[in-house]
């Protein structure tokens, strides 16, 4: 039995070799190319951030040498074109507009951001699907709008990052600027788990995603309905270099659709 705390940590029961287990690693806060160094599935064990690593910014302040408006109001973008448009800013050939979704396989973690400046207080909305089993949907939030991996593992993100299905379809995750950094919040996936959050992502299956921040430094991830994670930031990403919010992939086929962004 596995319970969820209100503030980003997981209560996890003993460990059975054939039981479904979640395990988080606390802190300030991953897809997915070989897995980094094993994390603790003791609570207790885990090591917490401190105040240097929660501030830790991998990359200098960036943004995109060409804006579009500010988001003040609701934006939907459903994609029901041929074109990615003035809006989006794709690193990698990767990113199609294909079927009225935004879609992508083997981009290598070069993502695609939305220009238009997200407020430091939103809700973040869209649907995602994974077009195979190995899952891997990905999504940036509050970063630079310029920046991708510049190696083949992506430990210098400018965002947080929510990851559904990661790792061959094994992990659910957030994580702060390193998606395999030792302080990501996770779920283990057990495809025999009777919590929901810890099944692996269906094919084909729509996703919704709701991500909000209203407090200014609280991150609460949503999927279906059910809460994922629930993260306070000692030091939120904000201001400068942490504007805007985008999509991202590894290798396996996925799509995304109707995104939406509420001011809040």
């Amino acid at each position: 039995m596995v319970g969820f705390s209100q503030r980003g940590s997981f209560r996890t029961s003993e460990r059975h070799h054939h039981g479904p287990v979640l395990f988080v690693i606390l802190g300030a806060l991953a897809s997915c190319v070989p897995e980094g160094p094993a994390t603790s599935s003791n609570p207790a064990a885990a090591p917490k951030p401190s105040a240097t690593q929660a501030a830790r910014v991998v990359n200098p302040v960036k943004a995109p040498t060409v804006l579009r408006p500010a988001i003040t109001a609701p934006f939907e973008d459903a994609f029901d074109r041929a074109e990615l448009g003035a809006d989006w800013s794709a690193l990698g050939p990767a990113w199609k507009i294909q079927g009225g979704k935004l879609c992508a396989r083997g981009a290598r973690n070069k993502g695609i951001w939305l220009l238009r400046k997200v407020p430091v207080n939103a809700r973040i909305e869209f649907e995602a699907y994974a077009e195979s089993a190995e899952g891997d949907l990905k999504a940036e939030l509050w970063g630079d709008g310029v920046t991708g991996a510049t190696s083949t593992s992506y430990t210098n993100a400018t965002s947080y990052l929510t990851i559904l299905g990661g790792w061959k379809n094994t992990k659910q995750v957030l994580a702060r600027l390193d998606e395999h950094g030792d302080d990501r919040l996770e779920i283990d996936i057990d495809k025999n788990s009777d919590d929901e959050r810890a099944r692996p992502v269906s094919v084909g299956q729509p996703y919704h995603f709701k991500i909000e921040r209203s407090d200014g430094k609280t991150i609460s991830w949503s999927v279906n309905g059910a809460e994922y994670f629930d993260f306070t930031d000692p030091a939120p990403l904000v201001g400068p270099g942490h504007e805007h919010v985008g999509f991202n992939n590894w290798d396996a086929p996925v799509c995304f659709d109707n995104v939406k962004v509420t001011p809040l």
